[in-house]
C-alpha cells in the first residue's frame, strides 16, 4: 500500500504541475463565467442556464484531463525509459497500475472541487439581492445541493474514463488509446440504443451483437443526471448507490484486466 501510494502522491505532484491542469481549470472558470454572461441574456432561466452550462463544462473538461493525462500515465515512462527504473523497485506492476490510477483520481477530485466551487460563486452572486417572488419561479434553489449529486455522478464516469483511458494505454500508443477512449464514451452514452437495437433491424444476429456489445461495453448514460438537477427533479440515493456500485465494479475490472496486460508486458 505504502508503494501505490506514493505512486499516487507522485502522479498528483506531477499533473499539478502539469500545464494542461493549469489549463482545463482555467477553461473551465471561463466557461462558469460564460454561462453566467449567457444567463443575465436569457430573462427568467438565467439560473437553469448557468447550471446546465456549470455541469456541462464540468464533465467536458473533466472529461479531457482524464483522457489527455490518463493516456501517458504508462506511454510516458516507457518513452522516457524511466519504467526500466520503476520495475526494478521492490513494486509490483499492479501497484504501479493502480498508484497511476489513484494519482490521477486525485487530480481530477482536485479539479472537480475548483468547477464546483466556481459554480457555487457564480451562483451566488446571480441570486443574491434576488426578490422572494422571484427565487419562488425557479424550479429549484440556485444554491441547490442537489448539484452535488450532479457532480458526484459526473465524478464516478470520469473515474471510470480514466480506468479505460488506463487500460488501453498499457497496450497501445497514446493517439491510439485517446481514440478508443473517446469512442467508448461516446457509445456508452448511447448505450440504450444497442439495447433497442433489435426493433430497427430485421437480422437475428445483428441484433444478438448488439445486446452483447450493450452488456460488455460501459453503460455511461446512468451517470448523466444533469437535465434532472437543473429542472429540480429528485434522484434517489439509491440510484446513485446503485450507479456507484456499477461503476466500482467495472473500474476494478478494468484495473485486474490493465495489471494483467501489463505485468505480461516485455520491456526488453
Amino acid at each position: 500500500m505504502r508503494a501505490t501510494a506514493a505512486i499516487a502522491v507522485s502522479v498528483f505532484r506531477e499533473s499539478v504541475r502539469d500545464k494542461v491542469f493549469y489549463n482545463l481549470v482555467l477553461f473551465s472558470l471561463l466557461m462558469m463565467a460564460s454561462s453566467f454572461l449567457i444567463g443575465q441574456l436569457t430573462a427568467g432561466q438565467d439560473v437553469k442556464i448557468i447550471k446546465d452550462l456549470g455541469l456541462a463544462a464540468t464533465s467536458m473538461f473533466g472529461l479531457f484531463l482524464s483522457v489527455f493525462i490518463g493516456i501517458g500515465l504508462v506511454s510516458k515512462e516507457v518513452e522516457r525509459r524511466s519504467i526500466y527504473s520503476l520495475i526494478a523497485k521492490p513494486i509490483t506492476r499492479a501497484q504501479l497500475v493502480l498508484g497511476k490510477y489513484c494519482g490521477l483520481a486525485l487530480t481530477l477530485a482536485a479539479n472537480m472541487a475548483v468547477m464546483a466551487v466556481a459554480l457555487y460563486a457564480v451562483l451566488a452572486y446571480l441570486a443574491w439581492g434576488v426578490p422572494e417572488s422571484t427565487r419562488a419561479a425557479w424550479d429549484a434553489p440556485a444554491l441547490d445541493p442537489a448539484l452535488m449529486k450532479a457532480m458526484v455522478l459526473i465524478f464516478a464516469e470520469l473515474m471510470l474514463v480514466i480506468a479505460l483511458a488506463l487500460f488501453f494505454s498499457t497496450f497501445s500508443s497514446p493517439m491510439l488509446s485517446a481514440a478508443l477512449t473517446f469512442g467508448l464514451y461516446v457509445v456508452g452514452h448511447f448505450s440504450g440504443d444497442l439495447r433497442n437495437f433489435q426493433q430497427v433491424v430485421d437480422s437475428p444476429v445483428a441484433a444478438a451483437f448488439a445486446r452483447g456489445l450493450y452488456w460488455v461495453l460501459p453503460n455511461l448514460a446512468q451517470f448523466d443526471v444533469k437535465s434532472d438537477v437543473v429542472h429540480g427533479v429528485s434522484v434517489p440515493i439509491g440510484y446513485m448507490a446503485l450507479t456507484g456500485v456499477y461503476a466500482a465494479t467495472y473500474i476494478a475490472m478494468l484495473l485486474a484486466i490493465a495489471s494483467l496486460v501489463f505485468s505480461r508486458r516485455d520491456f526488453k
